[in-house]
Order: structure tokens, then sequence, then C-alpha cells
């Protein structure tokens, strides 16, 4: 999927503009041009453009594959807000997930105290990947699977999770396939699981300081192997057989790995693109 945006070039200084300079021309557009390319972020739409932060969520970004589930509701049942709800410039957004005025990104706020799901102790503002029809997603490890995302993490009280595969129907266990991490000290660690049992290996696979932007793509390839990507670095893990029953789905936000009584405490995440794809 590609996004495309708008730019405006100053018009060069007058002058005399022999050979040299058009070369020079040239070969600014030439890298003008990779440099915008490099730059574009996926916002998740075919038709998408650079975020507007008077939009909704759902203005921005394709919302029409994922629900929320937000850190509010009932003890053990987190709300969750449809993709029907999402989607629109005046899709829904709140506290816990809205669109910063200051540079369109999608942000996600989980505090340390939250509602959780009944199999965690730790609260979210995340996105669960959905079908088109309305369905939960649900697709095998066969053929390639791959969750793109550019974001940035603007504050963290100990580690928050941005990204995951997790478990979906194949079994009775609840546990994710993969997690992306980042903690406070900028380190960037993937944890894969041992089995669906439970059990995870941690893995340091980049650094970036708090608040700056970083990318990062989380696939499946081969029916049996996960690929990470973080800044354009690729690692691969093996995926043990014990997952080959389980159907799988992608998540991404803000899912806070510390817990307290604090409602001020906790992770934010801000996302500048969003992209899911499947072949």
């Amino acid at each position: 999927m590609k996004s495309t945006r708008s730019t405006q070039t100053p018009q060069s200084a007058q002058g005399p503009r022999g050979p040299k300079s058009a070369k020079r021309t040239r070969a600014l557009s030439t890298a003008t041009l990779a440099g915008i390319v490099a730059a574009l972020t996926l916002i998740g739409g075919p038709s998408a453009s650079a975020a507007d932060p008077g939009k909704a969520p759902g203005g921005n970004f394709d919302l029409s594959v994922w629900q929320l589930q937000e850190p509010v509701g009932s003890p053990g049942s987190p709300t969750t807000i449809p993709s029907s709800r999402l989607q629109g410039a005046n899709g829904f957004q709140d506290a816990y997930f809205y669109t910063d005025t200051r540079d369109g990104a999608m942000t996600f706020w989980a505090p340390e105290k939250g509602v959780t799901t009944p199999n965690s102790n730790y609260a979210r503002s995340e996105l669960r990947e959905m079908n088109r029809s309305g369905s939960a997603a649900n697709w095998s490890l066969s053929g390639s699977h791959k969750l793109n995302a550019t974001l940035r993490v603007v504050s963290v009280t100990s580690n928050v999770c941005v990204g995951q595969i997790h478990l979906g129907t194949g079994g009775s266990s609840t546990k994710p396939l993969v997690e992306l991490y980042y903690r406070s000290s900028g380190d960037i660690v993937v944890g894969t699981e041992n089995s669906p049992a439970g059990g995870q290996t941690t893995h340091t696979v980049g650094h970036v300081a708090v608040g700056k932007t970083w990318s990062y793509t989380i696939a499946v390839s081969g029916g049996d192997t996960l690929d990470v990507t973080v800044n354009g670095s690729t690692t691969h893990y093996p995926i043990p057989s014990s997952f080959f029953p389980y159907k799988q789905y992608f998540k991404a936000g803000s899912y806070n790995q510390s817990s307290s009584s604090s409602t001020t405490k906790g992770a934010r995440v801000a996302f500048y693109g969003l992209n899911v794809a499947h072949s």
C-alpha cells in the first residue's frame, strides 16, 4: 500500500544556470524525491494522505480492519469499540484513543490502573485485527502476514507492548505468539512465546530514545518463521511446531506492562502509520 502527500518546492534563487547547475538540480530532485518516499508513512487507507490533526483517528487511518479495546468498563470486561464506530473523520475518540491535534498522530493512552481482561493484570488501549466483514480476524500461519507501523512512545513508566501476534482459535491457549515491547530505557525488545502453555524468550532488537519516532514490521513467512524488523534491521525466529494448529491475529497500540493504583502514570503511544497486509 502506498501513501502520497503533496509538497511544495521553493523556487530556486534567480541567476545563471549552466550544465553543472542543471546536474545539481536533477540530483537534488532525485534526492528530495527519495527522501519524501522514505519519509511517508502508511496511514492505512488506499487513498490516505498526510494525517489531518482536525480529524478523528478514523479519518486518517483505515480502521475498517480493527476494533478498539479500552481500559474502562466492568471488571474483567473492558469496553470494546467496534470498527463501525471508529471509522471516518468524525469517528470515535476519547481520552484513551484520540488524534494528537499537534501532528495528527493516532494516540493510545493506557494508565497503570484500569480495567483489564480476565487473563491479564495490565490495562490497555489497543486495536485488535478484524476482517472487513466485521468478523474477528483469524488467519493461519501459512502465507505471508505483515503488520507495519511507524510510531513513537511519548511516555512510559516501565514497559509497554506496542504490537503483537496473538493466538486465535485452534486450542485453549490465550497466549500471544510474539510481543514487541518498548522499555523506559529505550530498548526495543521482542518476546517470542516458547509454547502455547507459556514461557517467553526476549531478544533486544533496537534502541530509540523516548519520544523519538521509529518503525517496525512484525511478519510471518513460510508458515514457520517470525520476521521482526526495527528501523530496517530484521531478525528471524523459528515458530515452534506446537503453535501450528492455531490461527492468529494482529494487535497494536499501548498495552501497558506495569500496574499500580495510579491513573496518571502509564504508557502513551503515538502512531503515524499502521498497515496490515496478507497474501
